[in-house]
């Protein structure tokens, strides 16, 4: 009997369809769309997401700015930054590139970004939407999450969804969003207490613990979807938070890593300022 390895969710090519429409609608508008980075301190793989940012936005027709900020900058001098991009018409979306040095206040900084200019979906006014269920600006990666199974045609209402990781960037959120379409969401952190018994009656199950193949395949239900948020170096190279040599031997469909989530998460930021862009040109009657 031929044994059938799971179906690849491939975000990479999702990804490039979404950013392709995108790069045709920017063509019918008056102007182009607007994005402000704010990056603190040197950190490589913030760094990297940057880049990869900034390429984005060239390729759909964007302009792009690129704030980069001394490591030991002072709260105040971060908020000035924000509080001149808030007022400049030509900016639409303000990212504030995460983690940022301990000194600063993450949150308070995060929300002095207007909410009509939360490209990212992190503040208050954002996630109190989500939680309300009258989503407007998602969060990222999230956002390409939902995005990649609805391309699939993988249906969310009715399904046992378990996520391991609580971060307010995915875990949280991403709950939410599920919860809104109708899955029976159970969220799994590090203070969970036997997490196979979770993780094996996942019909989806998401893993963004930023744990190298902590999910194995004894903890995967036969036939689920499995989405790897994880990128992890080892001396190996490049894995996610899914054994997925393993894992896709029971899964009916999974992620990749690279290529699965990653590509999900810079289309779906990008799509996120078009969607801020025509906000302000309806609010501004452009």
């Amino acid at each position: 009997m031929i044994k059938m390895a799971a179906e690849i969710l491939d975000g990479k090519k999702v990804a490039e369809k979404a950013r392709e429409k995108i790069k045709n609608e920017v063509k019918a508008l008056k102007r182009k769309p607007g994005l402000a980075v704010i990056l603190v301190g040197e950190d490589p793989a913030s760094k990297i997401y940057v880049k990869m940012k900034e390429r984005a936005c060239a390729e759909v027709g964007y302009y792009s700015e690129k704030h980069v900020l001394k490591e030991d900058i002072s709260q105040e001098e971060v908020l000035e930054l924000i509080k001149k991009l808030n007022e400049k018409s030509s900016i639409d979306g303000i990212l504030i590139q995460i983690p940022m040095p301990k000194h600063l206040n993450e949150s308070k900084i995060l929300n002095s970004v207007l909410p009509e200019k939360d490209v990212d979906g992190f503040s208050w006014n954002s996630l109190g939407k989500i939680m309300s269920n009258e989503e407007e600006i998602l969060p990222a990666t999230p956002k390409g999450i939902i995005r990649l199974l609805d391309e699939y045609g993988i249906a969310i209402e009715g399904k046992n969804a378990v996520i391991v990781g609580r971060s307010k960037i995915v875990g949280r959120p991403l709950a939410l969003m599920l919860l809104n379409r109708n899955a029976t969401v159970t969220v799994c952190h590090t203070k969970t207490k036997n997490l196979e018994e979770h993780t094996k009656n996942a019909d989806i199950l998401v893993a963004a613990c930023g744990v190298a193949k902590m999910i194995k395949k004894n903890m995967v239900k036969k036939g689920a979807v499995v989405i790897d948020v994880g990128t992890n170096k080892t001396e190996f190279g490049l894995c996610g938070d899914v054994d997925f040599e393993a894992v896709k031997d029971v899964a009916g469909y999974i992620t990749p890593v690279p290529g699965g989530v990653g590509p999900m998460t810079i289309a779906m930021l990008i799509e996120n300022t078009l969607e801020l862009a025509r906000m302000h040109d309806e609010k501004n009657n452009l």
